[in-house]
C-alpha cells in the first residue's frame, strides 16, 4: 500500500457523505490483500462502552465482534497501545479461542497494531490472521504501523472524530459521513438512502428547512455508481423567476441583450453525474414542463435555441413544500410530480428524532466547533444542556448548529453555562401584542407584520429571509408582491 492509495482516499472523504463502513472495508481489505494474510479486522474504540467493536472486518461467520478493552488479543493492544506478533503454534493465554470455536476457523499467526490519534490515544485497532507461507515479522508489523497512521488521519477526516475520543456520552454510532444520529426515524432514512443510492431511480427528499435534506442527497449520490462524476446543485428558490432557465439549461449568443456567447447551464455542468433540484417546489409553471422534458427524455433545449441537447443525469430533488397539495392547488404539475417521486425520503424535524439523536448532535457540533474556534476540550453544563432539550428546534438541525457554534465561542470559559446559550424564541416580540390586543387581527395582517419582521431582522435580504421563513426566495417574492 503506498501513500497515493491513501491519499485517494482522503480526497474521496473531503465534502463526501459516503458510506464510512464501505470506505473501512476497503482500508481492511487492501492492508489483508497487501500483507498476504488470509483475513483481517479493523476495531473501533467505543469509550462510552469499554468496548472494541468490529464495525469493518473480513469475516465470514460473524457480523461484528465486540471485545471488552483487556480481553483477546485486540483488546490487549488498545489497553496497552503495543503491538503484538504471535507466532504459529503459540500457546498465548492472550487469544480469545471462543471465536474459533464459533466459527470453526483456526487462527494461527496473528499480527496487531494500534491506531492513534495525534494525542497518543488508541482509537482503534488492526489486526491480521494466518500470514500466508509462515509468521508475521517485525518488517509486518512496521508496514502495518505505516498503515495504521494513515488509519488515524483518514478517521481524522470523518465525522467519526467526534466519536473516537475518551469521556464520549453516547455508544459508537456512525452510518454516513457528515450525517449523525440513529433514532428509529434517522434508520429508516438510512436504509431507504442506501438502497437509492444502488439504483438510477430519481429521488424526491421532503423536510422541513435545516433537516439535511442537502446531506441525503449527497449521499445518494456519493454512494452510487456515479460517484466519480459531478455533483451539482441548483437551488431553485434563489433565482428570480426570468434566469431559473437560462441557469438550468444555458443560453446560446444573442439569445437576450447581452449574450455575447454561447453559455453551459447546470445541466451541462453535471455530465453524467447528478443534478440536485433544491426547494423544486418553488419552480415556476413556464419552467416546470422543460424540466418534465429533462427528467422524462434526458432532452433540453438552451435558451435561444432550436436545437435539442441530451443528457446523461441522474435526478435528486428536495422541496420543504407538500407537493401533492401544490398538484392540488394547481401550483405543480402531477406529472412532474410523479416523475420526481419514484423513490421519496422523507427526513423527520430534530423535535421528532428523539433526545438521543439530539445530544450526539450537541456533543458532534460542539467537538467540531470547539476545534475549529481553538476552545481546547469543552463541556456542557447540565442545565444549559437541558434548556436545548427544551427547545423545539423550529429551525432543525441547522438551528442546533448554529446555537452550539455561537455557546462555544461566547463562552467566557471552558464549560458552556445556561447564559451563553441563546435560543430564537418561538414567537417574535411582536406577536405577544399582537395576541394581547383588544382588535381582532386578521391572519393576512399578521402574516404581512411576521414577514416584516423577519425581512427586518435579516436587514432586507430577502433570500435569508426566505429561509428562516422556510419558504423559497420565490415565493416571499410573491407574497410580497400580495
Amino acid at each position: 500500500m503506498d501513500a497515493a492509495w491513501l491519499e485517494n482516499l482522503r480526497a474521496r472523504l473531503r465534502e463526501r457523505e459516503i458510506d464510512l463502513d464501505a470506505l473501512l472495508r476497503e482500508i481492511v481489505e487492501q492492508a489483508t490483500e497487501h500483507m498476504l494474510a488470509d483475513r483481517g479486522t479493523l476495531y473501533l474504540v467505543d469509550h462510552a462502552r469499554n468496548e472494541l467493536v468490529s464495525r469493518v472486518a473480513k469475516l465470514y461467520e460473524i457480523a461484528e465482534i465486540r471485545l471488552r478493552i483487556g480481553e483477546g488479543i485486540a483488546g490487549t493492544v488498545a489497553k496497552t497501545g503495543a503491538s503484538i506478533i504471535v507466532k504459529d503454534n503459540s500457546e498465548d493465554p492472550r487469544l480469545a479461542r471462543r471465536f474459533d470455536e464459533m466459527t470453526g476457523y483456526r487462527t494461527r499467526t496473528v499480527l496487531t497494531v494500534p491506531v492513534c490519534n495525534s494525542a497518543g490515544t488508541v482509537i482503534a485497532v488492526l489486526q491480521l490472521l494466518n500470514k500466508a507461507g509462515g509468521d508475521f515479522d517485525r518488517n509486518d508489523q512496521d508496514m502495518l504501523l505505516t498503515l495504521g497512521e494513515g488509519v488515524a488521519d483518514l478517521l481524522n477526516e470523518t465525522s467519526l472524530r467526534s466519536q473516537l475520543h475518551p469521556n464520549l456520552r453516547q455508544p459508537l454510532s456512525f452510518v454516513f459521513n457528515h450525517i449523525v444520529g440513529e433514532s428509529a426515524a434517522m434508520t429508516r432514512v438510512y436504509d431507504r438512502t442506501r438502497r437509492a443510492a444502488g439504483t438510477a431511480a430519481t429521488v424526491l427528499i421532503t423536510g422541513e428547512s435545516g433537516t439535511g435534506k442537502e446531506l441525503i442527497a449527497r449521499a445518494i449520490h456519493y454512494n452510487s455508481d456515479r460517484r466519480e462524476a459531478p455533483f451539482v446543485k441548483v437551488d431553485c428558490a434563489a433565482l428570480p423567476e426570468g434566469l431559473i432557465e437560462n441557469e438550468l439549461f444555458g443560453h446560446t449568443r444573442g439569445a437576450f441583450t447581452g449574450a455575447d456567447r454561447d453559455v453551459d447551464g447546470k445541466v451541462q455542468a453535471a455530465k453524467s453525474g447528478t443534478l440536485f433540484l433544491d426547494e423544486v417546489g418553488e419552480l415556476p409553471l413556464s419552467v416546470q414542463g422543460k424540466l418534465l422534458r429533462l427528467v422524462q427524455d434526458q432532452s433540453f433545449f438552451k435558451v435561444g435555441s432550436s436545437v435539442e441537447g441530451k443528457a446523461d443525469l441522474r435526478f435528486v430533488a428536495a422541496t420543504n413544500r407538500n407537493l401533492a397539495d401544490e398538484v392540488t392547488e394547481g401550483r405543480f404539475r402531477q406529472d412532474l410530480f410523479y416523475r420526481l417521486r419514484v423513490v421519496e425520503i422523507g427526513l423527520p424535524p430534530l423535535r421528532d428524532r428523539g433526545g438521543g439523536d439530539l445530544d450526539r448532535l450537541l456533543d458532534h457540533f460542539l467537538f467540531e466547533f470547539s476545534h475549529r474556534h481553538g476552545r481546547g476540550r469543552m463541556t456542557m453544563h447540565p442545565d444549559a444542556r437541558a434548556e436545548l432539550h427544551a427547545h423545539n428546534w423550529p429551525g432543525n438541525v441547522r438551528e442546533l448548529e448554529n446555537a452550539v457554534e455561537s455557546a462555544v465561542v461566547m463562552s467566557p470559559d471552558s464549560e458552556i453555562r445556561l447564559d451563553s446559550v441563546h435560543l430564537s424564541p418561538a414567537t417574535p416580540a411582536f406577536g405577544h401584542a399582537a395576541f394581547n390586543s383588544s382588535d381582532d387581527i386578521s391572519l393576512r395582517d399578521l402574516e404581512r407584520a411576521y414577514i416584516e419582521h423577519i425581512l427586518d431582522k435579516h436587514e432586507g435580504n430577502r433570500s435569508h429571509a426566505a429561509a428562516a421563513l422556510g419558504i423559497g426566495r420565490n415565493t416571499l417574492i410573491r407574497k410580497l408582491k400580495e
